[in-house]
C-alpha cells in the first residue's frame, strides 16, 4: 500500500504516478528550511476549505516557480487533529476533485510545510507561533474559521460574560481566536511592528471589516483595563501598517466522503479513513471538492504579497470586491444553498445534489435567483452574475459526485441569514422601483427555517437540527409551538422576528413578518404541509 508521507513519495514515486496520483514537483524539504527561515504566508483554520483551496493556491506557486515557500498552518482549537492527521502524513494533503462525469483527479498537496496549535496552554506551541508572527518577512495571515468565531458580543450586545472574564486576566494565556489574535499582534507590534495584512477567506458580507472589528474591540477593551498602551491601537489603525482586505472565496468542499475515501484504498492508497473528533467534525487525510474555485481579494498588502494572481486569485478594488461578494453571498450561491438545506431537512434528503433532481426544490431556488435576488444584483464586471448563477444551478449544486449535505449547510444558520437574506429584503426596501412585497419565495424560506427549528419532518419525524451557536434561545421561543395545531403558533415568531442580529432587519419594520407568520402556520398544519405549501407559492 501506498503512504501519504514523504518517504513514500521519494522510494515510490512510479507507484504513485501509476495511480494517476500526481505528487509535488519540487522539493519539500528546500521549501520547508525556506520558510521557517523566512516565512510569507501563515493560514489559520485547518478545515476542509483550507485544505481544497488556500494550501492548493500556495503549491500552484511553487509548482510554478512563483514562489520558494509554501504556508503555515495554525489550528486554532481542535489540536488533537495535528497528531491524528497532519503528524502521520508529514503534512501532506491529498487533494481529491470530483468531476461531474465522476472522475476523480488526485494531487499530493505538499505547501504547507508546519502545522501549529494556537494552544495558550502549551507554552512550546505559543511560543513558537509568537516567533512567527514577530518575523518582518510575514506578509499575509489569512483566516478560514467559521462566521461565529469573530463574534464577541451575546444577543444584548454587550460583550459575552466568558469573555469579560478572559479580557479581565490581560495577556494572561486566551482561549478566544480572536483575542489569541490580537494577542499575537501586539507580539508583532512589541518587536517592531512591522506591517502586516490579515485576509479574512470566510464566507460572508464585508469579512475584512468585521474581522478588523473584532481584532479591535479586544484591543480596546484591554487598553481600559491597562493591558495595551495607545501605539497599539493606533498600530491597527494604521492602514500603512495593517491591512484587512475584504474578500470573496468560492468553492464547495463537503465533508470526506466515504465513497471517495473506498476509491482512494482500491487505488492503493493507505491511512484515508474518514474520521469523527471529538468536536464533532469530519476529517480525513484527504479533501475531497469541486473543480470551480473564485477567489476575489482587495488589493491592500503594506508589507507585500505572494503572486497569487498567477495561481487564479482576482486582486482588485474594495469597491469591486465588495460587488462580488454581494452577488455571491446574497444572491447567486449562498441564499440558494441555505434554502435547499432548510427544505431539505424538512423534506428528508440527504445530498444537495438529490435535491437539485426534485422539481419543486428546483423551481424554488432558481425562482430565488432569477426572480427575486437578480434585480438588487450590481454587475461587478469581472465575474458576470447571470453566467455565475447558472453555473451554480447547473453544474455545481447538480454533481452527484459532491457528497454534500443539507445538514452540513444547515449549520449555524442564525448567523447567515442576515448576510444571505436580509441584504436583498434591505435593497427591496430601500429601492423605489422594487417592492418588499412583491416577495414571496425568501420569506417562505425564512418561515421554513422557523419550522425546522422544531426538529421535526414533513411527516411529522424527528431529525437533529444542526449546530447553531443561537439554538437553545430559539428553541425556547418556540416552546409550545405543535405540529397540526397553526394556533399554537401565535405571537411565537415574534421575538425571533423582530431580531435585527439574525436578520439584519426588523421583519415587522419592513413590513416581511406577518407574511412569515402565515407561512409557518401553514407549515404547521400537519404532515405534509410543507410540500404543499411549497408547491402553493411556486
Amino acid at each position: 500500500m501506498l503512504e501519504l508521507t514523504k518517504n513514500s513519495l521519494k522510494e515510490r514515486r512510479p507507484d504513485f504516478e501509476k495511480a494517476g496520483i500526481h505528487i509535488p514537483a519540487f522539493d519539500l524539504d528546500a521549501v520547508k528550511a525556506a520558510t521557517d527561515a523566512a516565512p510569507r504566508w501563515l493560514h489559520v483554520g485547518v478545515g476542509n476549505l483550507f485544505k481544497a483551496y488556500h494550501a492548493a493556491l500556495a503549491q500552484k506557486l511553487l509548482e510554478g516557480g512563483a514562489s520558494d515557500t509554501g504556508v503555515i498552518a495554525v489550528v486554532p482549537n481542535d489540536f488533537g487533529s495535528i497528531d491524528s492527521l497532519y503528524r502521520p502524513h508529514d503534512n501532506l494533503i491529498l487533494q481529491v476533485v470530483m468531476k461531474a462525469d465522476g472522475a476523480l483527479l488526485t494531487r499530493v498537496i505538499g505547501s504547507v510545510t508546519d502545522v501549529v496549535g494556537a494552544d495558550t496552554a502549551n507554552a512550546e506551541a505559543w511560543s513558537k507561533l509568537k516567533a512567527i508572527f514577530a518575523k518582518p518577512s510575514l506578509q499575509i495571515v489569512s483566516l478560514a474559521i467559521t462566521e461565529k468565531a469573530y463574534d464577541l458580543k451575546s444577543m444584548d450586545g454587550g460583550i459575552r460574560p466568558e469573555l469579560v472574564a478572559e479580557l479581565d486576566k490581560g495577556l494572561l494565556p486566551p482561549s478566544h481566536v480572536m483575542l489569541k489574535l490580537c494577542a499575537l499582534l501586539y507580539e508583532r507590534y512589541t518587536k517592531g511592528a512591522a506591517p502586516l495584512a490579515l485576509v479574512s477567506t470566510d464566507n460572508f458580507s464585508h469579512n475584512g471589516d468585521r474581522l478588523k472589528a473584532a481584532v479591535t474591540l479586544a484591543a480596546d477593551e484591554w487598553l481600559k483595563r491597562g493591558t495595551v498602551d495607545q501605539g497599539f491601537i493606533d498600530y491597527l489603525n494604521d492602514v500603512k501598517k495593517l491591512s484587512f482586505p475584504l474578500s470573496m472565496i468560492d468553492k464547495i468542499t463537503p465533508y470526506p466522503s466515504q465513497k471517495v475515501a473506498d476509491s482512494l484504498e482500491g487505488m492503493g492508497l493507505s491511512g484515508m479513513e474518514v474520521k469523527k473528533s471529538p468536536r464533532g467534525s469530519v476529517t480525513a487525510a484527504f479533501v475531497n471538492t469541486e473543480e470551480a474555485e473564485y477567489l476575489v481579494i482587495e488589493d491592500v498588502f503594506p508589507n507585500g504579497r505572494p503572486p497569487l494572481e498567477k495561481a487564479g486569485v482576482y486582486f482588485t478594488t474594495r469597491e469591486t470586491v465588495d460587488m462580488v461578494e454581494r452577488m455571491k453571498v446574497c444572491t447567486c450561491l449562498n441564499p440558494l444553498h441555505t434554502a435547499l438545506a432548510v427544505f431539505g431537512c424538512l423534506l428528508g434528503y440527504t445530498s444537495i445534489a438529490a435535491e437539485m433532481g426534485d422539481q419543486d426544490l428546483s423551481r424554488l431556488v432558481n425562482g430565488i435567483a432569477y426572480n427575486e435576488g437578480m434585480p438588487v444584483v450590481t454587475d461587478p464586471g469581472i465575474i458576470e452574475p447571470e453566467a455565475f448563477v447558472k453555473e451554480v444551478l447547473t453544474v455545481r449544486f447538480p454533481n452527484p459526485n459532491i457528497p454534500d449535505t443539507p445538514q452540513r449547510i444547515a449549520t449555524d444558520t442564525s448567523q447567515k441569514l442576515g448576510i444571505r437574506f436580509g441584504e436583498t429584503i434591505k435593497l427591496y426596501v430601500k429601492r423605489t422601483e422594487l417592492n418588499v412585497d412583491k416577495l414571496v419565495l425568501i420569506p417562505l424560506v425564512l418561515a421554513a427555517w422557523c419550522r425546522y427549528l422544531l426538529g421535526l419532518d414533513d411527516e411529522g419525524g424527528k431529525f437533529d437540527v444542526s449546530p447553531d451557536p443561537l439554538l437553545p434561545v430559539l428553541r425556547e421561543s418556540l416552546k409550545g409551538v405543535e405540529l397540526g395545531r397553526p394556533e399554537t403558533a401565535k405571537d411565537r415568531l415574534r421575538p425571533i422576528l423582530s431580531n435585527e442580529k439574525i436578520f439584519a432587519v426588523n421583519l415587522y419594520e419592513v413590513g416581511l413578518a406577518e407574511k412569515v407568520e402565515r407561512y409557518f402556520e401553514e407549515l404547521l398544519a400537519g404532515k405534509g404541509a410543507v410540500r404543499r405549501t411549497l408547491r402553493k407559492y411556486l
